[in-house]
């Protein structure tokens, strides 16, 4: 009898993804729903999505769902985990979502030290309305808003908003992955697993930004977004562990 090595994990619903062609989200929830069942703590997980391109994670996630308002994931987070704090909870946001409208609620809830994981989808633009210029884009990035690309005096530098809340006393774990590639892949499933670990140990905010393709709106192939990840946007986002007061756990 043939051995099953791949399979749907446990706490990602049987339900077809809404995303476009190469979007990251849909490996990224799966990379979160490994990690949940790997670390058996699926059954006492609350997720709160965000506002924006992955406002229906609930409809594959299959664990306790939120819903939170445009960037108050963090603030949501932290209301549940203090009522509830026998429980996994974790905000899922996108650049748009948390480094603009929810800016204040994310430092705010870092620097109290809320233990919560975040998980901050980095594509650098407002996927879900069309691909208007967000906070990360890049300098001379095209996007709807900004069809020359993103000019410095007109609309300021992007925004790093990982490297900001490493400055937040209560923040012990921020780390910065991409899923560009099979090698990156693992990297952000380590980093996630840690920061669930993080929570679980009881240790404060931890938070891990993830570079995610989006080619519909960059009007790339999903293989030049990836390639794009590794070659252009890294040179402003890096790929490195931002702060680390955890160490090694078990």
């Amino acid at each position: 009898m043939a051995k099953k090595i791949f399979q749907r994990p446990k706490y990602l619903k049987k339900a077809v993804f809404h995303y476009c062609p190469g979007c990251g989200h849909s490996i990224l929830h799966r990379l979160v729903a490994e990690v949940l069942e790997e670390l058996d703590i699926g059954e006492r997980t609350i997720g709160i999505p965000p506002a924006g391109c992955a406002v229906l994670a609930y409809n594959y996630f299959d664990v306790d769902m939120g819903e939170a308002p445009h960037g108050r994931g963090a603030a949501v987070a932290t209301g549940v985990k203090r009522t509830l704090p026998d429980r996994i909870v974790f905000s899922y946001q996108g650049d748009g979502d948390i480094a603009a409208i929810g800016t204040a609620e994310t430092i705010h809830a870092a620097n109290r030290g809320e233990n919560i994981t975040v998980i901050f989808v980095n594509n650098g633009c407002y996927g879900m309305t069309g691909g208007q210029m967000a906070p990360t884009t890049l300098i001379g990035q095209n996007s709807t808003t900004t069809p020359g690309g993103r000019d410095v005096k007109r609309d300021a530098a992007p925004i790093d908003l990982s490297e900001m809340l490493a400055i937040a006393r209560g923040s012990v774990y921020i780390e910065r992955t991409a899923i560009s590639s099979p090698k990156n892949i693992r990297r952000t499933k380590r980093a996630l697993t840690k920061a669930f670990k993080t929570q679980m140990a009881g240790l404060g905010f931890s938070l891990i930004e993830v570079l995610s393709p989006c080619p519909v709106n960059w009007k790339m192939s999903p293989v030049d977004a990836a390639k794009w990840i590794d070659d252009t946007m890294t040179q402003t986002f890096p790929l490195k562990v931002i702060k680390d007061e955890v160490g090694k756990l078990d």
